[in-house]
């Protein structure tokens, strides 16, 4: 039995939450959100809400017990690119890559 979180196109680039996810891959979910309470990165906000998520999914859905529930999966795919363009001088432009992200979180209870 497993329970899942999804968060689609986050507003930040994907290398960025991918720091803080590879922080908290296979550990206990209490310890897993004191890692990214103490974290201070720009993707520990929104992977506090998705971890929150995930947990309420597990005990709400899945009846599962939150003291025995770890992340088991935790991965970040790039999705859609925002282009915009940045005025430079003599009439240039320059284009400015905004990435989104998809991020998925997958807990499992522990045998």
């Amino acid at each position: 039995m497993e329970a899942k979180a999804n968060l689609r196109y986050a507003r930040i680039a994907p290398r960025k939450v991918q720091i803080v996810l590879d922080l908290i891959r296979n550990k206990p979910v209490d310890v897993a959100m004191a890692i990214i309470k103490n974290t201070p990165k720009a993707a520990s906000e929104i992977l506090e809400k998705l971890l929150a998520s995930a947990i309420a999914n597990a005990e709400n859905n899945h009846s599962m017990s939150k003291d025995s529930l770890y992340v088991a999966e935790c991965y970040v795919t790039p999705g859609p690119t925002l282009k915009r363009i940045r005025p430079r001088a003599q009439g240039r432009a320059f284009s400015v890559l905004k990435r989104t992200s998809h991020v998925t979180l997958v807990l499992k209870e522990k045998e």
